[in-house]
């Protein structure tokens, strides 16, 4: 009857640790996500934005800035002068016909132009296609 006992009991305390395995790793989990959130509430700069991105031209650098605007900055559309000034923010020297860069972005299907304008000039927004080329990152 001992020998059962143990048995059972041997049993249990298996049962026992294979759920705490399970639970440690959700918890591990969950300090992670934490981790990541808190990260992303703190302000980053559109400069850091690109170097984690490591977009290789400025047509891809377009993007990312307008990906950044519209996701740290809360801009739902963004227009030439925003992109400007987020070159010059991020001390990126601005290509020469950023229209150029935003078309060839419409191209690629990853920016559209936005439903209103912005400031009296044409607006545009990334679509989920450029949201998900930016997020991926750059890195081949």
């Amino acid at each position: 009857m001992t020998e059962e006992i143990i048995v059972q009991l041997q049993e249990q305390v298996q049962n026992l640790e294979k759920r705490i395995l399970v639970l440690e790793g959700v918890a591990l989990s969950q300090k992670q996500e934490a981790i990541k959130e808190n990260r992303q509430s703190k302000n980053l700069s559109v400069r850091e934005f690109i170097v984690e991105k490591q977009p290789k031209d400025d047509v891809q650098r377009t993007l990312t800035i307008g990906h950044y605007l519209e996701r740290y900055q809360n801009i739902p559309s963004f227009n030439i002068k925003d992109i400007e000034v987020g070159f010059r923010a991020a001390k990126l020297k601005s290509p020469i016909n950023i229209n150029d860069k935003i078309n060839m972005n419409i191209r690629k299907g990853f920016i559209m132009e936005a439903s209103e304008g912005k400031d009296g000039k044409r607006a545009w927004t990334l679509t989920d296609s450029g949201e998900k080329e930016v997020n991926k990152g750059f890195v081949k």
